[in-house]
């Protein structure tokens, strides 16, 4: 807002938030969570996004000497006192490999660049489904397994976050094992039976995060990023039918629309809905925006975009 709009108060807002994000570091960690969702990459993502790299850096560079070396890679405990290794974007490895490896990057950090690869490479000896696909389970040993599937397709604990991290990775190292990785997790994605709910729990959100919304984002991206128009009809068929899922769910009254995730496991099913970005119509609306502004030639990418997400760039047709 101050930028945009030229509001001061804003700006000396954001500054107080940043201050109280740095006097709450303890040298390692800002808390139980250690990951991307509520820990240091999130953080260090945030501080990038806001223009201040020496935040970043601190919040990442524990990262350095927590790893855990795995007969494969690293990993790292996704918070204090837990067992189990998460291995996805949301709370898992790859969220902090995408931190260490935008911040990095930005910073000409070398050897915070070198480390993401080693996280990459644990969560990829873990794939249930090559050579084709990519499918890595939730957790080793399984978290909350009462609670918690074994196998996630969307953004947060699945293939469709995983191909974000592989894309990073694939621009940062111009390797073609990334792009391969990262068109393994487009397949098992659209060969998963998403959006439909084969059965209670496969696939009960909407939302960006856990849910349909998170699969479009990724969609809409390989559609963008193509340049050979063959390859692009597969990506947009099936943000299509994504699309055409998110407004048949809709509930639609003199207030607007808005979405309700299901929990099978509860009566009734059907939740409250949300307004935000995670779970509700704010992450929603911002991908069926996209969609349309695609399907119409438009810019690629977002009016705002998360620090999460990896820019789109045009792909060679005939890479292998």
């Amino acid at each position: 807002m101050h930028e945009e709009l030229g509001d001061t108060a804003a700006g000396a807002a954001a500054d107080r938030a940043l201050h109280l994000v740095r006097s709450r570091f303890d040298g390692t960690r800002w808390g139980a969570l250690f990951e991307l969702m509520g820990g240091n990459a999130g953080i260090g993502l945030g501080a990038l996004l806001t223009g201040d790299p020496e935040l970043a850096v601190l919040a990442v560079e524990p990262y350095l000497r927590t790893a855990e070396k795995t007969p494969a890679g690293v990993h790292w405990p996704h918070r204090t006192g837990i067992e189990s290794r998460l291995h996805h974007i949301s709370h898992g490895t790859l969220g902090i490999v995408l931190g260490l490896a935008r911040v990095g990057e930005a910073t000409g950090r070398a050897d915070l660049v070198d480390l993401a690869p080693a996280g990459a490479a644990d969560v990829v000896s873990r794939d249930e489904a090559g050579p084709e696909g990519f499918l890595v389970r939730h957790s080793t040993p399984q978290y909350r397994p009462d609670v918690v599937p074994p196998v996630s397709y969307g953004w947060c604990h699945g293939p469709a976050g995983d191909a974000q991290v592989f894309r990073l990775l694939r621009d940062l190292t111009a390797d073609p094992a990334r792009s391969a990785l990262a068109d393994r997790c487009w397949h098992t994605v659209t060969h998963s039976g998403l959006p439909q709910r084969l059965y209670p729990g496969f696939w009960d959100n909407n939302g960006r995060c856990c849910g349909t919304a998170g699969v479009l984002a990724l969609a809409c991206d390989r559609f963008a990023e193509q340049r050979d128009q063959r390859e692009r009809q597969d990506p947009y068929d099936f943000a299509r039918v994504l699309v055409a899922d998110l407004a048949a769910r809709a509930t639609r009254d003199g207030d607007g629309a808005r979405w309700s995730n299901v929990e099978h496991r509860a009566t009734p099913s059907d939740l409250e809905p949300f307004t935000g970005w995670g779970m509700g119509n704010a992450g929603i609306v911002r991908e069926l925006l996209r969609f349309v502004r695609l399907g119409r030639g438009g810019d690629p990418g977002y009016a705002f975009t998360w620090p999460d997400q990896v820019p789109v760039k045009a792909q060679d047709a005939s890479r292998s």
